[in-house]
């Protein structure tokens, strides 16, 4: 077997999860910049995301960013747009879910943003007890199946 001349594996390069960033400044778009919610992940490092501006991008995540921010569908993050291509933008920051709520109240993100997860599984508040919903047959019933 090889013998390991590194200074050690996955775990290492993983690092410590820093909690610098519990309190950390609430970071408002400039311009080039604008506000997008993920709609779906799509592997590669990019995914799929509306801006407010109501435009659907593809949005890829910078190398910073990448294997140690944790982004998911249903997410609100800060986009970096091109100029040369509208299509396509960069993901400079994602916003934990106590800033989302605070750049909403700022007025920031519109009214009718959702901030829960549960938008990109089509999973709405109201609705959250309708698996536990169930149909009560009459004998008559089971008898004519």
């Amino acid at each position: 077997m090889p013998k390991n001349k590194g200074k050690g594996g996955k775990n290492r390069k993983r690092g410590k999860n820093e909690a610098d960033d519990e309190k950390r400044e609430l970071v408002f778009k400039e311009d080039g910049q604008e506000y997008a919610q993920v709609l779906r992940m799509l592997g590669n490092g990019r995914c799929e995301a509306m801006c407010i501006d109501g435009t659907k991008r593809l949005c890829h995540i910078r190398g910073k960013m990448h294997k140690k921010v944790w982004i998911a569908a249903g997410d609100i993050i800060l986009v970096g747009l091109r100029d040369y291509q509208d299509d396509k933008a960069d993901v400079i920051l994602k916003y934990m879910p106590d800033e989302a709520r605070l750049l909403k109240a700022y007025g920031e993100l519109p009214e009718n943003t959702r901030l829960n997860e549960g938008i990109a599984n089509g999973i709405d508040e109201e609705d959250e007890g309708a698996g536990d919903d169930y149909i009560e047959f009459e004998d008559e019933d089971i008898d004519k199946i």
